[in-house]
């Protein structure tokens, strides 16, 4: 990738709006630019459509949405900058939250009305850093479903997706202004495409070992499950251009990945009173205090192996609603016992381990008081044969840093000033959840794709609007 300096190169065909990156960041900004009356191109380089997005549980939050008041939830911008403040400990850009709180409700309803794009308020991830409920869910409780539902949108609005389309430089004048950009194709032939605005969707550099090992070096051995395509491209090129980055060390860990499935384990088992233990048998952590950062505390124990102990009604409860628990099943990851000592001895964890570490949990619910983590299972019923248990440990899933942006989503540079017809989103940019891993809360990964996705298709479609005007 780079960036060829040419005043006035020749392109074989031109779009007024070009996206990079078809997950749910750009094809949310090619929405956005059909909705204008602008022509627009979405290249992905893969053959077909994947992703971070699809990887995903496909939940997005969203503030003040038609979704919540039919709920009848009470929700402000205010509360949403309070609790990201809150949980980055002060961190994040609050001008950036603030942002994302103003549009992101909006934004679903105009998906759903305009798109068909349903996204549901969902209960079972109340909580967790969210003062009120503000996730939403595609129907199906999947990313992959989500990412065709947007790709469906943009079939009907004419919106083109370009598949097997490898960004490999970005044309540019003297001024940064970007004028087009070159394409591999799988048969070796290179295009040329020129554009009035560019926006970057490219998603983070997770799959860039020498980009995470010089930016989250804590995560440089980790094991990696995100998308191999997030080689940090579009912040490359935006860095490439002069523009600023911010909040390169933050991401978004898995604390819960099946071991040795590779399968995401649902959070609700440990919401509705699941628990972890390490392979002594121990609990060592407050499950529920840091969805994100529990990447952490598993890779510190031996091996870097935890288990998910949980009981058969909530493996049923979780098995009606989510795909992955039902993956889970079928590859044989969930072991059950009639027993703790038969559920220690499948699991080869030390005899009364389990027993002992459920017997103080119970014993905390009925006094009413939190655990010896601060944690309270207060209203949660207790665990009951049948047990089950599914051995994890922790991962990389995709960073949060990135591009630094402003309300319309241009791209900026160290001082401050836009790039002249740069934009970016989704995890090009720069996320809400400060500097570290800690202060990721439940679907901002998303939120900020779909949000600023459609910010920066209705900039750039403006942009090229008045130049063409």
């Amino acid at each position: 990738m780079s960036i060829i300096r040419d005043e006035s190169p020749e392109f074989d065909f031109s779009v007024p709006v070009a996206v990079i990156g078809a997950g749910a960041c750009g094809l949310t900004a090619a929405l956005a630019a059909r909705d204008a009356g602008v022509d627009v191109l979405v290249l992905e380089r893969d053959k077909r459509l994947w992703g971070s997005t699809s990887m995903s549980l496909g939940a997005v939050c969203g503030v003040n949405s038609a979704e919540q008041a039919a709920h009848g939830i009470t929700d402000s911008v205010d509360l949403f900058v309070a609790d990201v403040m809150a949980k980055t400990e002060g961190r994040a850009d609050p001008a950036l939250a603030r942002l994302i709180g103003e549009h992101s409700g909006s934004t679903l309803d105009w998906l759903n009305a305009q798109h068909q794009v349903p996204l549901l308020l969902d209960f079972k991830w109340t909580g967790l850093g969210h003062s009120r409920p503000r996730l939403h869910i595609p129907p199906g409780r999947n990313g992959e479903e989500l990412l065709a539902l947007l790709a469906n949108a943009c079939g009907r609005a004419g919106a083109e997706i370009v598949m097997e389309a490898r960004v490999s430089a970005l044309y540019a004048d003297a001024n940064d202004r970007v004028l087009g950009l070159q394409l591999q194709r799988p048969d070796g032939s290179v295009e040329r495409l020129g554009c009035e605005a560019l926006v970057l969707a490219t998603c983070g550099f997770g799959g860039n070992h020498a980009m995470v090992a010089e930016h989250i070096p804590e995560m440089a051995t980790a094991r990696y499950f995100g998308h191999e395509g997030n080689q940090g491209d579009g912040i490359r090129w935006g860095m490439a251009l002069g523009a600023a980055v911010a909040d390169m060390t933050a991401y978004q860990g898995l604390g819960t990945l099946a071991d040795p499935q590779q399968i995401i384990v649902p959070h609700p088992l440990m919401i509705e009173g699941g628990f972890l233990v390490n392979s002594r048998g121990e609990r060592f952590t407050h499950e529920l205090a840091n969805i994100s950062g529990m990447c952490v505390p598993v890779l510190e124990q031996p091996g870097g192996i935890a288990w998910v102990v949980f009981d058969g009604r909530r493996n049923q409860e979780c098995l009606a609603h989510s795909v992955e628990q039902r993956q889970l099943s079928e590859v044989g990851a969930i072991r059950t016992a009639a027993s703790w000592a038969e559920l220690e001895r499948l699991c080869q964890l030390p005899e009364g381990s389990l027993a002992k570490e459920n017997a103080a949990i119970d014993a905390a619910r009925e006094r009413n008081t939190d655990d010896r983590f601060g944690r309270s299972f207060a209203g949660l019923a207790p665990l009951e044969a049948p047990y089950c248990a599914i051995r994890v440990t922790g991962a990389l899933f995709h960073t949060q840093g990135g591009l630094q942006i402003d309300s319309a989503a241009r791209v900026l540079r160290p001082d401050g000033r836009p790039l002249p017809n740069l934009y970016a989103g989704g995890g090009a940019a720069r996320s809400i959840s400060g500097p570290a891993v800690t202060g990721y809360l439940p679907a901002v990964g998303l939120a900020m794709a779909i949000t600023l996705g459609h910010i920066a298709g209705r900039s750039a479609a403006q942009q090229t609007q008045m130049v063409m005007a």
